[in-house]
């Protein structure tokens, strides 16, 4: 059972994903909070394993909060669900430390299977979201001396098929029947190049690969 905590100033909001998670027999919503301030508070008591966290609420927002939630419990896996998907809101939460980044005009469906991602490791990002950020990274290349980033001299070959295919946007899953492995394996090496780069992040990941030109196949 993934245990799940709802963070957004609308209450509105909060009853429609604790229905919504109600629908499904493998997410329990173990508490809510209207401002991130409450958010801290509820994760030391609650110890949940995913927290969808809004990031324009009074008091602390959601950016602070996701910040401090990792900072006294880096297990907690964010997962940022707002209207404002600008970049202005975007490369704050990522710094921060979040884990998956949703529009909430995403549908249902997506923001259910995005809790499990994060839950299981995974970093979703709507589609939109993520080219955006890898459009931004090559046109900053463009204007750079072309050399290879020495973090990619470590990498296995396996490792930088691993790399291009999370800077075109793949999940884990997509990865493994791309690549003919299992979802397990592409997670193994996933971390491996988390631990290699220092890059904590998928996405900072697709910037890595956008940057270094990687492409696979």
């Amino acid at each position: 059972m993934i245990r799940v905590l709802l963070v957004d100033d609308q209450q509105l909001v909060r009853a429609g994903l604790r229905m919504l998670c109600g629908t499904t027999e493998d997410l329990e919503v173990v508490g809510e909070a209207g401002n991130g301030h409450q958010a801290t508070q509820l994760v030391e008591r609650t110890m949940p394993d995913v927290v969808v966290m809004d990031l324009r609420m009074p008091g602390v927002d959601g950016i602070s909060a996701t910040a401090r939630i990792l900072e006294s419990r880096p297990s907690t896996r964010i997962l940022v669900l707002t209207t404002f998907d600008d970049d202005e809101h975007l490369y704050p939460a990522l710094a921060a430390g979040a884990h998956g980044f949703l529009a909430k005009d995403a549908a249902p469906e997506e923001v259910l299977e995005a809790i499990r991602r994060v839950a299981a490791g995974d970093s979703p990002f709507s589609r939109t979201v993520l080219h955006r950020l890898v459009r931004t990274a090559v046109t900053a290349r463009e204007s750079e001396p072309v050399r290879t980033p020495p973090e990619l001299s470590q990498l296995t070959d396996r490792e930088r098929d691993v790399l291009a295919l999370i800077g075109d946007g793949l999940s884990n899953g997509e990865i493994a029947q791309r690549l003919h492995i299992g979802v397990t394996t592409v997670k193994t090496h996933v971390a491996s190049l988390m631990t290699k780069t220092g890059i904590p992040n998928r996405v900072r990941l697709a910037v890595l690969a956008a940057r270094a030109d990687l492409t696979f196949g």
